[in-house]
């Protein structure tokens, strides 16, 4: 029976996005599409880059001056949690700011970083309703190969693909609301977990779930609940 569970991986607190199958290993080539497809995104200045204890883990999004928003099971372990934000590349450009709070969501996939440095503008604008059959588009640095390890074969540059809407009312790796969406030229992998998910020009997901082949989960920020919560702390 196939299920979908988080995208977080065994080496890395997330780097596998969801394993797809009770049975199969997390490295199965069938699991194992990325943002496999797409293409590289030409302009996205809200990206950060998530790195825990200098190894490259997670994707994430700026969505105010010292607050970055990622997804609670990447930041599950101990360790130090740093991020290159506002570049395209993982290896370069941007600042790199370092977590000085972690703030988890109680029910959902959903978590803010605090971080210790003032990040530059812009910010991601949050929440745009999307509905069924609606065409959104994902970004993260995650794997891009299939039949390896998902840490052999990370992006360094940031990935983008177009997915289409199945439902609004889905569930994220801890039982929240999601936005499940159907792969169209790309779908989401290790490594792109806590990335984000956007529509018209605002963000409305974070990743959470994936079986790695033509389905994702995106945590929804249009959730009233949810956004209450991020504006409790971040301001936004």
């Amino acid at each position: 029976m196939r299920v979908i569970t988080a995208i977080a991986g065994a080496l890395l607190a997330a780097l596998s996005l969801a394993p797809v199958t009770a049975s199969a290993a997390p490295d199965d080539p069938n699991m194992s599409p990325m943002i496999i497809g797409g293409g590289y995104a030409s302009n996205f200045p809200y990206a950060a880059r998530l790195f825990v204890n200098g190894r490259e883990n997670c994707s994430a999004t700026k969505i105010a001056p010292t607050w970055i928003l990622t997804a609670e099971h990447c930041v599950s372990s101990s360790g130090t949690y740093t991020f290159r934000a506002g570049s395209l590349d993982q290896t370069s450009g941007g600042q790199l700011v370092t977590g000085t709070q972690i703030i988890k969501h109680p029910s959902a996939d959903l978590a803010l970083v605090r971080v210790g440095s003032t990040m530059s503008s812009p910010f991601a604008p949050l929440g745009q309703s999307v509905s069924a059959g609606q065409t959104v588009q994902i970004y993260g640095w995650g794997a891009t190969c299939t039949g390896q390890p998902e840490i052999n074969c990370q992006s360094r540059y940031l990935k983008v693909a177009d997915t289409r809407v199945s439902t609004t009312n889905g569930r994220d790796y801890r039982g929240g609301v999601a936005i499940s969406v159907r792969r169209i030229n790309g779908i989401a992998a290790g490594g792109d977990s806590g990335g984000p998910m956007f529509a018209n020009g605002r963000q409305i997901g974070v990743a959470s779930t994936s079986d790695r082949s033509s389905v994702s989960n995106y945590t929804s920020l249009n959730n009233s609940s949810y956004r209450s919560w991020i504006q409790q702390y971040a301001g936004v």
